[in-house]
């Protein structure tokens, strides 16, 4: 067995059995990220500028965005180094940091996705009120609850993980250091480690995916009793970005941290772990920004233009 003190490191496989698979994913993950980084870092740009865009619902998607940005930094170019190259090693350090980093990031958008539900519940089921309850300082509290949640958790779960005892053959049969992937590496008893993820996932998946349920059932109760087809689209339409965000976002976390132990689902979970890491940081600045029509008028209005004639 390899000492997890060993600073010799880990190799990641990924699909290093396809290299052509390889070549035309690294395209698509550059692309990707490339688009990630434009699409997060302009939403950045006009919640900060724009006066217009200083309100919860866009301090909570700037929060969102700066947090995509980190994610995909986070493992990306390493991720590229390895799909390009034959060499496809990390270092124990390297892998420390990615995990640290990549849980906290995690974890925090899981529980900021669940604000924004509870803030777009406000906005549809109590807008004679929603000025004085969601407030600026009851923002930036609730951004704070869900970067430490991210932090506590990541302190947590990360030493744990990277003191298993790994097999000699260091290889991850993944993208990135995750948790299931190095608990699958151990040659030890890694009973603590599984409890350890269950427990996490009840916490930071189950619970919030529940709560933002619940949320959207009294929004769509709310909406429902609205007499005016216009009143629905425009109360659907408030809340239809993020319902489509959440969506992408936990379908892939659930498929690559709930998923049952067999080869086929291994196989599988690379794939939701790649779009987990890659895709859904690339489209949520793109469902944000098509489908919002204050964000294409801010837009416009950045570039010295009329937001509404530019829009149309």
């Amino acid at each position: 067995m390899v000492n997890h003190t060993s600073p010799v490191g880990f190799i990641l496989l990924g699909f290093s059995e396809h290299p052509r698979l390889e070549k035309i994913l690294f395209v698509v993950v550059l692309c990707s990220y490339l688009l990630t980084l434009l699409g997060n870092t302009l939403i950045l740009l006009l919640s900060t500028l724009d006066p217009r865009l200083h309100s919860p619902m866009y301090f909570f998607l700037s929060n969102l965005s700066f947090l995509d940005l980190c994610f995909t930094t986070t493992c990306v170019p390493q991720m590229l180094v390895n799909l390009w190259g034959p060499t496809k090693t990390i270092s124990f350090l390297g892998c420390f940091v990615q995990l640290f980093i990549f849980m906290f990031l995690g974890t925090t958008e899981c529980i900021l996705l669940t604000v924004m539900a509870f803030d777009r519940y406000v906005a549809v089921c109590q807008p004679l009120h929603y000025a004085t309850i969601i407030h600026p300082r009851l923002c930036q509290q609730l951004a704070a609850v869900a970067w430490a949640i991210g932090l506590i958790q990541s302190i947590v779960q990360t030493p744990p993980t990277l003191k298993l005892p790994f097999c000699p053959h260091r290889q991850i049969d993944d993208f990135l250091c995750e948790v299931p992937s190095l608990i699958r590496l151990s040659c030890g008893n890694t009973t603590y480690n599984e409890i350890q993820i269950a427990v996490a996932s009840i916490f930071i998946v189950v619970v919030p995916l529940s709560l933002i349920l619940v949320s959207y059932g009294a929004i769509t109760r709310a909406v429902l009793r609205i007499n005016s087809a216009q009143g629905r689209r425009k109360a659907f339409g408030t809340c239809s970005s993020h319902l489509i965000v959440v969506t992408l976002f936990y379908s892939s976390v659930i498929a690559v941290y709930l998923q049952p132990k067999n080869p086929y689902a291994q196989e599988r979970g690379k794939f939701f772990g790649l779009f987990y890491a890659v895709g859904t940081p690339t489209l949520n600045p793109i469902v944000y920004t098509l489908r919002n029509k204050e964000v294409k008028r801010a837009f416009w209005r950045l570039l010295g233009k009329d937001g509404e004639s530019g829009e149309s």
